[in-house]
């Protein structure tokens, strides 16, 4: 009987609820495995009891980055962890998006402003501030112009808590077209949902979000297939990823790009795609005989 451990972490006012997770634990059980949830940073867990250990909705390492990614070296040393955790350590910072642009991959235009950096904003259109370790729109807000000394002082916030801080355009087609979230398991498009614009004008980058507005199921096009698929395979070193999630907007030529490469703990949103739990737990019981 293989031994599962969905990782998670432990609930919090500033933590969303993972709908997936007591679904996927019975799920899993009743295919034979012997599956569990267990909290990443909880120092009681053997790891090593586990055949695979799959993190699922960690969803406060944010804040905790250096932590978090030397937990997973550690549990990637006493078992299988998917994904890698040489892959966590890359796409826990969104630095990632250069790589992805160097490799050819459309991106939303990123420009980065680490601690000690001149504090240089746009002062011809709307823009959005965000750390490059970041989650659920966390310390995320959007800015016109006329703005520039309130993200300042956002920008300077984060660097005194040693942040680097992200500047991205606000990508105007997210209020019409929405954000599409492209997820793969096992090397295979799973399902796909869109959502609907995150950002107000307006809202503080500390108050909380509702991260996957209106998100409603979405059937993919032949282009956004196309980047995602480019995305995940510009991935450094070609590592087999047991899932993926690809969030895309249009560009101002209509074409999708990558805003984000969710490699780590991507919410599946089986909830909305019950359909799909079968060729999950399908996929779990094989990454954990291996």
């Amino acid at each position: 009987m293989p031994r599962i451990a969905l990782v998670t972490c432990r609930p919090g006012p500033d933590v969303a609820e993972d709908r997936d997770l007591p679904g996927l634990v019975s799920a899993l059980r009743e295919a034979g495995a012997e599956a569990s949830a267990e909290v990443w940073d909880d120092g009681d867990v053997d790891w090593g009891a586990f055949d695979l250990a799959v993190i699922r909705s960690t969803w406060d390492y944010s804040w905790r980055s250096a932590e978090f990614t030397a937990w997973a070296e550690r549990c990637a040393a006493v078992t299988r962890l998917a994904n890698p955790a040489d892959v966590v350590r890359w796409n826990t910072d969104k630095r990632y998006l250069g790589d992805l642009a160097a490799a050819g991959v459309p991106v939303v235009d990123t420009r980065y402003l680490a601690p000690g950096d001149t504090v240089v904003l746009p002062d011809t259109h709307e823009y959005v501030v965000k750390p490059t370790s970041g989650a659920g729109a966390r310390f995320a807000a959007r800015y016109t112009p006329a703005e520039h000394d309130t993200a300042v002082r956002h920008v300077r916030r984060m660097h005194d808590e040693g942040f680097t801080a992200m500047v991205q355009p606000y990508v105007r087609s997210i209020d019409t077209a929405g954000e599409r979230a492209v997820q793969f398991f096992g090397g295979s498009l799973l399902h796909a949902g869109r959502k609907g614009a995150v950002l107000a004008p307006g809202t503080p980058y500390d108050q909380r979000k509702v991260a996957h507005p209106g998100l409603t199921a979405w059937t993919p096009t032949a282009a956004e297939l196309d980047v995602a698929e480019r995305a995940l395979a510009a991935v450094p070193g070609a590592p087999e990823l047991l899932y993926a999630r690809v969030d895309l907007v249009d560009g101002e030529d209509g074409r999708p790009r990558v805003m984000e490469l969710e490699l780590v703990e991507p919410n599946l949103f089986l909830w909305l795609h019950p359909e799909s739990v079968p060729r999950v737990v399908k996929h779990l019981l094989s990454a954990a005989a291996r």
